[in-house]
């Protein structure tokens, strides 16, 4: 399957009726300080480079970042922390990104998440996360990608479920697992953790951008 034949299924989903209801709320109340923005106020869709050898997979879209723009991890301080981060390794064409027509061009890396709808508390149900993880297959189907980075535990976890591997608790920021070939890609790939560029792990310390880098 296509990547734009999966998004134009992606934006039709209404699957989760909880997070179909939040991701059209907060689009319609708006913060304060985008009152002028158009949301985007729908599933997003994983963006980069089609033939990206990295895969990175975070969590859901931020209710006033990416469920706002309309792109993975842009327009909050996750996306400011990541793209900075891409920008150095020479992933990404800027180190900024605030919109989708903002001219940012990924290299090599592929952006999505297990979640494609703004979750209440930044937290889907297990259930939810079922209901996407057809559009990660599809997405990984697609690129087959050599690495696969999981920003943060859940996303590690959902990952690992994908591939038909039992829960490991041995997720650690840096640590890396091997995955099996499957159905939906042809070769065995890499798994790296990492903590989430969450402005919680950021600013607390728990994730500096030494750490990242590495």
């Amino acid at each position: 399957m296509l990547l734009n034949t999966l998004n134009s299924a992606l934006f039709q989903c209404r699957r989760c009726p909880r997070l179909v209801a939040w991701r059209e709320e907060v689009a319609r109340l708006k913060r304060r300080a985008y009152r002028d923005w158009e949301y985007w106020g729908k599933p997003v869709p994983g963006f980069g480079d089609p033939q990206a050898r990295v895969m990175a997979v975070g969590l859901a879209p931020g209710a006033h970042g990416s469920n706002r723009t309309g792109r993975m991890f842009t327009g909050d301080a996750s996306g400011e922390f990541l793209y900075a981060a891409l920008f150095r390794a020479g992933f990404a064409s800027q180190p900024e990104s605030h919109h989708r027509a903002d001219g940012l061009t990924l290299n090599d890396i592929y952006i999505t998440a297990v979640c494609r709808c703004a979750p209440p508390g930044n937290k889907p149900t297990p259930q939810e996360m079922a209901n996407c993880q057809p559009y990660l297959e599809r997405e990984i189907e697609h690129i087959q990608p050599k690495v696969i980075v999981a920003l943060g535990r859940i996303a590690f976890d959902a990952i690992l479920r994908l591939f038909g591997k039992p829960p490991s608790p041995t997720f650690a920021h840096g640590a890396v697992f091997s995955l099996p070939a499957s159905s939906f890609i042809s070769h065995p790939s890499s798994l790296l953790c990492s903590y989430h560029p969450s402005r919680q792990n950021t600013q607390t310390g728990r994730l500096t951008t030494e750490m990242f880098d590495a």
